[in-house]
């Protein structure tokens, strides 16, 4: 059990101090991946992506559910946007960043940026106000949705770029460090998916400043914990990329909205 932890610096080439790193915990953290100017960019870049969608009434992307709310003003606003990489250069261009590439091996041969798979790449707008409909999300690991369909459990890596700089009363990613390596029976009985928004005593904080990068694996336990900050102060906007090995399986307009995805209401 950790209760702080080291944070690294990301090239185009991770140093087997990082590998170690990651194999052991199951997640990295990484300073300083973009500067502020780019922060500001990517913010502004989907600000005019959210203004399309509301203005086209869009309610899916590549059968991914759009999930909206309202601001402090109580204007709409999108609070979950999927395969915005899609949607405005400014986003699809930050992963031409040759340091992905350095990132790849920690999930093993075959391994790619998973910008049309899944939910492509999204991103998460989280404000604590009176009609907002994202404030957190329960404990979960995302190797449910593989043993779901009966798919082998590949690995697959979250990829975090926080453009918001976060304390600890802003909530914010949770993780259990070294669950990435537990059985399938502890991956689908140890937490009650999505409903359980408990701290857990192995549980660490993840307290990233704007502009900073994390990788997370996917079989580990995380939750997003509720700011106990309300209004401005609890804003909080961060990209989430998929890495991906195994089989290629693109999404795209005629995709379905798969099975848990109908659920998405639990989440909040």
């Amino acid at each position: 059990m950790i209760s702080s932890y080291k944070t690294f610096t990301l090239t185009e080439q991770l140093t087997d101090e990082q590998i170690d790193f990651f194999n052991q915990y199951g997640f990295i953290h990484f300073k300083k991946f973009i500067n502020p100017e780019t922060v500001s960019s990517i913010i502004d870049a989907s600000k005019q992506v959210q203004q399309n969608w509301i203005e086209n009434d869009l309610q899916k992307i590549n059968g991914v559910p759009i999930k909206y709310g309202k601001d402090l003003d109580g204007s709409p606003i999108v609070q979950r946007f999927a395969f915005i990489n899609q949607h405005h250069q400014a986003l699809s261009g930050l992963l031409l960043d040759p340091r992905f590439n350095g990132l790849l091996p920690l999930a093993g041969d075959g391994a790619r940026l998973g910008t049309e798979e899944k939910d492509g790449m999204v991103f998460n707008h989280y404000i604590n106000g009176p009609e907002s409909k994202f404030t957190k999300m329960g404990w979960h690991t995302d190797g449910l949705r593989d043993i779901f369909y009966g798919a082998k459990l590949n690995p697959m890596l979250n990829v975090g770029i926080h453009l918001s700089t976060l304390k600890p009363e802003n909530g914010g990613l949770k993780i259990i460090p070294g669950t990435h390596k537990q059985s399938i029976y502890q991956m689908l009985f140890r937490k009650k998916y999505f409903l359980d928004h408990n701290a857990d005593p192995e549980e660490i904080s993840i307290n990233p400043e704007a502009g900073d990068l994390t990788i997370h694996d996917g079989r580990l336990w995380h939750r997003v914990a509720e700011s106990s900050i309300r209004g401005e102060e609890s804003r909080r906007r961060v990209i989430y990329i998929p890495i991906i090995a195994g089989k290629y399986a693109p999404k795209n307009e005629n995709s379905p909205t798969v099975f848990y995805q109908r659920f998405a209401g639990i989440v909040k």
